[in-house]
């Protein structure tokens, strides 16, 4: 997954920046509110999204799920619905695996710096 994030915390993401987080349209994201219940940013009375952390978490199961292993969205809502803790835990090592991942590629330009 390339999800681009920004280490300044922030309560509240507006949907540009989500949608530059996961490399999305802002369509995308707004389809995906329409099918899977759990995702639900909090709007203002002008109509703006605002996503919350928990928006953002919920997002990258549901970007890993289909974009990253393939679902479709009625496969990955039903696989959310039936297995979540599953699901949470596939991310979770996924995520750990490319944080090991970099730090591998760091360490192997760091020892051809030296060579």
């Amino acid at each position: 997954m390339s999800l681009i994030t920004n280490k300044e915390l922030k309560t509240y993401y507006t949907i540009k920046e989500v949608a530059e987080m996961f490399s999305l349209t802002e369509s995308t994201l707004r389809y995906w509110e329409t099918e899977f219940p759990h995702l639900r940013p909090r709007t203002t009375t002008n109509k703006v999204r605002q996503y919350a952390e928990k928006d953002i978490e919920e997002l990258k199961l549901i970007y890993n799920l289909i974009k990253v292993r393939g679902f479709k969205i009625s496969a990955a809502r039903k696989m959310l619905h039936a297995n979540r803790d599953g699901v949470e835990q596939s991310q979770k090592v996924i995520e750990k695996l490319q944080d090991v991942k970099e730090q591998l590629l760091d360490l192997k330009a760091s020892i051809d710096k030296i060579i």
